[in-house]
């Protein structure tokens, strides 16, 4: 069995899938990379994936499949994985070859144990057009390093410091078994991917190391803000997808239950601002709505959420309440850089 699969969704991604893949086959033998070429017209990405898969035969997968979007690629790589773990890495992001030949090596020690790890937990650096000094999110405040650990050890998240799809290699089975589903046609279902198994692991492990490096700048990337406002009917199903896939009031351990509300909270929040700084009567409705349904439909939740601290920042009254959400917006972003 290979330690590590790693999806790659690839969709007209010609011009940088190489640099991505390339990074991951450096792992050898112990590595299982899929490339999902999905649907993809405009470029030679089909082509592109078969090749690396004729270079590297006991490596590389490639699979066609007509356009599914994000997060059917995602479900795509993960029904095709076969190793012991699993992870997501995007066509235009890379690993850290160094790193990933150490993250090797711990899974291999893993592997040994009765029980394997459920998620190790890395760095991972927002690569940034145009900024020459490279954030690393990494997460000393929250986990002990270096060792196996559970969620009574769980510390607390610095402020915008919360666990990505980025930072996070699953077990393969605890993916399988929480029932996690990325929903086809549909971008930032990463937070679906990040949150939803997080229910059924057990233990854990944190390096501290820089493993992933996220590209942000493309200017049709899914992440600007632009972007994620055109398309926040997807923002805002993936977001409602957080609520209906796990059942946080029926979470025993505390610390358990408050990291993934946390999670669906800020997902609540960035739908709520994205509508706010568009501004539209369309889009303010498609918040109240939001909120609307998250009453209804998971009361204990909206509870939580609504009478928090961004709970109540998202829904302050009148334009002036609006201002000054869209303000805090705009400060966070500027020392998080999310978009």
């Amino acid at each position: 069995m290979k330690l590590l699969s790693v999806a790659v969704p690839c969709f007209n991604s010609a011009a940088y899938m190489d640099h991505c893949i390339s990074t991951l086959v450096s792992g050898g033998e112990d590595m299982e990379v899929i490339i999902v070429n999905d649907g993809s017209t405009k470029d030679n990405t089909a082509e592109i994936a078969d090749s690396w898969a004729e270079r590297y035969p006991t490596i590389v997968k490639a699979v066609h499949q007509e356009n599914a979007g994000h997060g059917g690629a995602c479900m795509k790589g993960l029904a095709n994985a076969t190793g012991l773990y699993f992870k997501v890495v995007d066509s235009d992001d890379w690993v850290d070859e160094d790193v990933l030949r150490q993250i090797l090596g711990k899974l291999r020690e893993f592997s040994q144990m009765e029980k394997p790890v459920d998620l190790l937990i890395s760095n991972f650096v927002y690569d940034k057009v145009g900024v020459e000094k490279k954030q690393s999110i990494d997460y000393r405040s929250a986990f002990p390093v270096n060792k196996i650990f559970t969620w009574d050890e769980f510390g607390h998240f610095e402020v915008g410091h919360y666990m990505l799809m980025h930072a996070m290699i699953y077990r393969r089975e605890v993916l399988i078994k929480s029932g996690m589903v990325m929903p086809k046609h549909t971008f930032y279902v990463d937070n679906i991917y990040a949150t939803v198994p997080l229910k059924d692991v057990e233990t854990m492990y944190y390096l501290n190391v820089n493993f992933y490096h996220y590209f942000i700048g493309r200017d049709d990337q899914s992440v600007q803000q632009a972007t994620m406002i055109k398309r926040i009917d997807q923002q805002i199903r993936v977001n409602k997808e957080l609520f209906e896939q796990v059942d946080v009031a029926s979470i025993k351990h505390p610390k358990q239950r408050k990291v993934i509300l946390d999670y669906q909270e800020i997902i609540t929040t960035v739908s709520s601002v994205l509508c706010l700084i568009d501004g539209s009567d369309e889009l303010l409705a498609k918040k109240a709505e939001l909120w609307a349904w998250l009453k209804e439909n998971h009361p204990w939740e909206y509870k939580k959420i609504r009478y928090g601290f961004y709970g109540v920042a998202m829904n302050l009254p009148g334009k002036p309440g609006r201002d000054i959400a869209k303000w805090g917006y705009k400060v966070a972003n500027k020392f998080v850089s999310f978009n």
